[in-house]
């Protein structure tokens, strides 16, 4: 099916517990792409599915773009894979504080997976450079992001970069692996505190695991989300059980795809879906 990208396109692709979203918006100098997280499924209708497959498919060879919300492998799975299939990326963002050694301190102990080994090496040859990971700026999108910092906070998911997009005015809010303690933390940053009214759509930290919820975030702050979106597809560590917990904080949309109400989306449920923007509004498909 061919999807239109009218004034922008925002993709959740349905991997395994982990991670994909491809933002594609037009521009007068071209289409320009982030990759929010680059996870891979092993096993989706009987085949692989790999982010670069799904970027060769539409002409893409260029990321400009890629946001890591969390070193851990089932974030950046695909990785390798897209450097195989010679896939470039301008900028990496991920926790600034975290440097490649303290990436490969965190993860001696389980071992480090092919995908974080290619993020690590890649921001060790671009520091080795010099080369600052600034984004680029995008017309339609404003983004910000926050971390807790290194060494201070040590512990892989509490060291999660949150990303706040706001594409064309709509605010998607990436949380990682977050756990509760880190969000609370990060919640005393007043900045940050003040977009959390605004938040349209809420990824569910940690994939919907119950130490990523956070009930400040909707008592005190009062995020109340149209949607909250749940990325796993195979449920594992007691993830996806926290779905009555946010349909209770969303306020829903109507008519999801011709059928009734929905507040929470998954993508083990929902398979990929996608949000697409037109003029002041916003569609989900």
């Amino acid at each position: 099916m061919s999807i239109k990208i009218n004034d922008g396109l925002l993709q959740f692709f349905n991997v395994d517990h982990g991670a994909c979203s491809l933002l594609t918006l037009p521009t007068p100098q071209g289409n320009k792409y982030v990759l929010i997280d680059c996870g891979h499924s092993a096993d989706y209708q009987g085949g692989t599915w790999y982010p670069a497959s799904q970027l060769l498919s539409c002409g893409i060879k260029h990321v400009d773009l890629l946001i890591v919300t969390n070193f851990d492998e089932d974030h950046v799975s695909g990785a390798p894979n897209m450097v195989e299939k010679g896939i470039t990326v301008g900028c990496i963002l991920g926790n600034p504080s975290v440097p490649p050694e303290a990436i490969e301190q965190l993860k001696s102990e389980d071992g480090m997976g092919a995908g974080i080994s290619v993020i690590v090496n890649s921001l060790t040859e671009r520091r080795n450079r010099g080369t600052q990971q600034t984004p680029p700026n995008i017309p339609g999108l404003s983004l910000s992001w926050f971390w807790n910092p290194w060494p201070h906070w040590d512990t892989e998911n509490n060291l999660s970069l949150v990303a706040h997009l706001s594409i064309h005015g709509f605010n998607f809010l990436f949380t990682g692996d977050m756990e509760r303690d880190g969000f609370e933390n990060l919640l005393r940053y007043q900045p940050f505190a003040n977009l959390m009214r605004g938040v349209d759509v809420l990824v569910a930290p940690h994939h919907g695991r119950e130490n990523g919820k956070c009930e400040k975030l909707f008592d005190e702050y009062e995020c109340r989300p149209v949607l909250v979106v749940i990325s796993d597809y195979a449920k594992r560590h007691q993830s996806q059980e926290t779905v009555q917990y946010y349909y209770s904080k969303a306020r829903g949309i109507q008519n999801f795809r011709g059928n009734a109400s929905r507040y929470v989306l998954t993508t083990r449920s929902d398979d990929h879906f996608y949000f697409s923007f037109e003029g002041s509004k916003c569609f989900v498909w």
